[in-house]
């Protein structure tokens, strides 16, 4: 899974989690990702280093958020769940040596860092209870309600 795909998909899920007083097992989460229970364990690793969900074993076990959804930013969870990369496209040094290419990487890095810088600042402003809030009121606009999705 791609960082920028780690992150939407566990901010999903997150948002699945605060809503519901009962645990998520791994094979639930899985199955609202398409993806299987190992890969679902291995980023929620991630997230329960940070502090941000816990796991419990055996019957009724599963993942719960652990965290004050207040306090953790969006770049909270892709730096658990992603590492410090924002972008996985960079410059290229092939030809160190060719003046050509020493003045597009001059000029690309510029424009990667004011976008990395962009992105961050924006990541840290939005906290997970900012994107529930904005999910209870999409669901009071609807009529709807948030549910557990069976695969969404």
């Amino acid at each position: 899974m791609r960082t920028d795909s780690r992150l939407s998909r566990m901010l999903h899920v997150l948002l699945h989690m605060a809503r519901h007083d009962q645990p998520f097992t791994s094979e639930e989460i899985a199955g609202m990702l398409s993806t299987n229970a190992a890969v679902v364990r291995r980023t929620m690793a991630g997230l329960r280093r940070a502090g941000y969900v816990r796991s419990e074993k055996g019957h009724r076990g599963g993942w719960t958020i652990a965290c004050d959804l207040n306090e953790v930013t969006l770049l909270d969870i892709h730096q658990a769940v992603g590492g410090p990369k924002i972008f996985a496209i960079g410059i290229d040094n092939d030809h160190p040596e060719c003046g050509v290419e020493r003045v597009v990487n001059a000029s690309l890095k510029d424009a990667f860092e004011q976008a990395e810088s962009l992105l961050v600042s924006r990541l840290k402003a939005v906290s997970l209870a900012d994107l529930a809030g904005d999910f209870d009121t999409l669901c009071a606009n609807k009529g709807s309600s948030p549910h557990r999705p069976a695969n969404t």
